[in-house]
């Protein structure tokens, strides 16, 4: 089916870990280590390398990532914004304070992304609440749907993991995107074949599996206690011990050659294999340096890996079947 929305490039930059730190009670919920003057020039970066979908939410950095983007962007009406909201915070103490997903919420996040972002419009709009029920789920979708009438969203969608979720709002008009994981260790095919099916986007998380897929930790560096991948959370599958998973970096190893084919680097190939999924997907790796950025958006260049690449990928891989849908 012919997507419902068109995105302004085919890789996007996530904008997760410009937000800085964030947290929920103790636990750290961001990254470490961003710098806002670097972060400014990362976003400028990705722009120049052809990046035009940015990712953020209302809850990242609580409400520091949008108000970043917002500055970088000002003035450039073509970039296309997706935010988030169903996370509530307290922004003086970058606390989170609980999900809400009531109307009367839903519409005073809307407008506090817009004045963050400083736009008049925020071209997509996700629940940010992976495994809310669709029965909770369905009064802020009302709300969206009024709120693409009068014009403050252009569209929404649901970040999740779950299918049936996904499958409960698909055939709303302004329903047009779906975000969930998906990267070389984890294939999504149930959620790829539902987006397809109904013409969403699908806007791709964790693409480089917190920067696993970049190669960088497998030297068995640490990430540091304030960061959330040093978290033991469910769904974090990635490290363990705030260290890579021993797992995953042997698997890199095995698929090396193949995801550098052509001259990419360990990261663009991992980008490459996302866009050999599918014309209508559209990885969102974070970056937080103009270098990280510049890599990120070179991929485009490359293009998805060939057939003979992706067969050999799964011959080395043997995914195992793809499992109980959970958040992740």
């Amino acid at each position: 089916m012919a997507p419902k929305i068109h995105l302004g490039s085919r890789i996007g930059m996530g904008c997760w870990a410009i937000g800085g730190h964030f947290w929920s009670g103790e636990i750290p919920v961001g990254y470490s280590g961003a710098d806002d003057s670097q972060s400014v020039k990362t976003i400028h970066a990705a722009w120049d390398g052809g990046i035009r979908l940015f990712d953020t939410s209302a809850v990242y950095g609580a409400g520091h990532s949008e108000e970043l983007l917002g500055k970088a962007l000002s003035g450039r009406s073509e970039a296309v914004v997706v935010s988030k909201f169903g996370h509530s915070f307290d922004p003086a103490s970058r606390q989170m304070t609980g999900p809400r997903f009531d109307p009367e919420y839903v519409r005073w996040s809307v407008g506090e992304s817009l004045r963050r972002l400083g736009r008049d419009c925020i071209d997509v709009m996700l629940l940010h609440l992976n495994d809310l029920t669709v029965e909770h789920a369905e009064p802020a979708f009302e709300v969206l749907e009024q709120l693409v009438r009068v014009g403050a969203i252009r569209s929404y969608g649901w970040s999740t993991d779950f299918p049936s979720s996904v499958q409960a709002f698909a055939d709303r008009s302004g329903f047009s995107m779906v975000q969930h994981s998906m990267n070389v260790f984890f294939d999504a095919p149930s959620m790829c074949e539902t987006a397809h099916n109904n013409g969403l986007a699908q806007l791709i998380r964790s693409p480089l599996a917190m920067g696993v897929l970049t190669g960088k930790f497998s030297d068995g560096r640490a990430v540091p206690p304030d960061d959330v991948r040093s978290v033991p959370a469910d769904w974090q599958v990635y490290f363990e011990a705030s260290r890579a998973r021993s797992e995953l970096t042997r698997q890199i190893d095995a698929i090396r050659d193949l995801l550098t084919a052509g001259g990419r680097t360990l990261g663009q190939g991992a980008l490459c294999w996302l866009l050999s999924k599918g014309c209508n997907i559209h990885p969102i790796p974070g970056a937080k340096t103009p270098a990280q950025a510049v890599e990120n958006a070179a991929a485009m260049e490359f293009g998805p890996l060939s057939e003979t690449v992706m067969a050999e990928i799964e011959t080395i891989l043997q995914r195992p079947p793809e499992g109980e849908f959970r958040a992740r």
